[in-house]
């Protein structure tokens, strides 16, 4: 029994290790890319029915690579509109959403990832592209620099 316990907690440990920190709200984004001097990196997803975004989400957002690279140099900001109803978001949560859909999302591109600066201003984006997530990061580096 305690060997079981033992690996559990091993795996627990193991899996939050690499995890980035989503963050879902504008302002507590900004506040932390301001205290750690990082850049945002909001992601405009539709989590369960966008194709793309699902494939974003496995080829580069879920791999370790990217986990652990985001956690040391990005501020992670995601606004999913999901459509299923088991999904569905809190109505504070769409319109948090809604709010930065109007603001950095104009055209309605899904996915959509936009690169900012610790103040909420646009330094670049892009979309789903078939790479790898160090190709990936050198891209959202490319418009930091």
């Amino acid at each position: 029994m305690n060997k079981i316990t033992i690996i559990i907690f091993f795996l627990i440990g193991l899996s939050t290790t690499y995890a980035q920190d989503w963050q879902t709200d504008f302002s507590k984004a900004k506040e932390i890319a301001s205290q750690e001097n990082k850049p945002i990196i909001l992601v405009f997803q539709g989590s369960d029915w966008c194709i793309p975004c699902m494939k974003l989400n496995k080829e580069v957002w879920n791999t370790n690579t990217f986990k652990e690279y985001a956690k040391e140099h990005y501020v992670m900001l995601q606004a999913d509109f999901p459509r299923k109803k088991k999904n569905k978001l809190s109505k504070e949560q769409q319109n948090t959403n809604a709010k930065l859909f109007e603001t950095y999302n104009k055209k309605g591109f899904f996915p959509l990832v936009v690169v900012l600066d610790k103040d909420g201003k646009v330094l670049g984006e892009t979309g789903y592209k078939k790479t790898t997530p160090v190709s990936y990061i050198d891209e959202l580096n490319a418009f930091i620099k």
